[in-house]
């Protein structure tokens, strides 16, 4: 019997340890959903060829600095390369095979 209120105490710690983390859960996933959206912006602008992060700003419409966040993270883990210089910016361009792998990540 007691390994039944041990566990039955369990559950009762999780049931309240979920209601007082829902709002907390909801404002993380609805942040991820809109982190994953603004890649997949990003990723299907470099689709159409190599961009510079002021380029990238403007046809996504995202402030410059959120869009360089995304790009220095994609160049840290190889989704996207350096493609040459545009005045004081670099163009970057998605790797090869990045473009099928959109789908994916998401």
């Amino acid at each position: 019997m007691n390994a039944n209120n041990t566990e039955k105490d369990k559950k009762e710690a999780m049931k309240e340890l979920r209601k007082t983390r829902k709002d907390r859960i909801k404002k993380t996933s609805a942040l991820l959903k809109e982190q994953k959206e603004r890649l997949k912006a990003i990723k299907n602008q470099l689709e159409q060829g190599p961009k510079t992060v002021p380029e990238m700003s403007a046809s996504i419409d995202l402030p410059t600095d959120k869009v360089l966040w995304f790009m220095s993270a994609m160049k840290k883990y190889g989704q996207i390369i350096e493609s040459g210089k545009d005045g004081g910016f670099y163009r970057y361009a998605l790797v090869k095979g990045e473009s099928e792998k959109l789908g994916e990540d998401l």
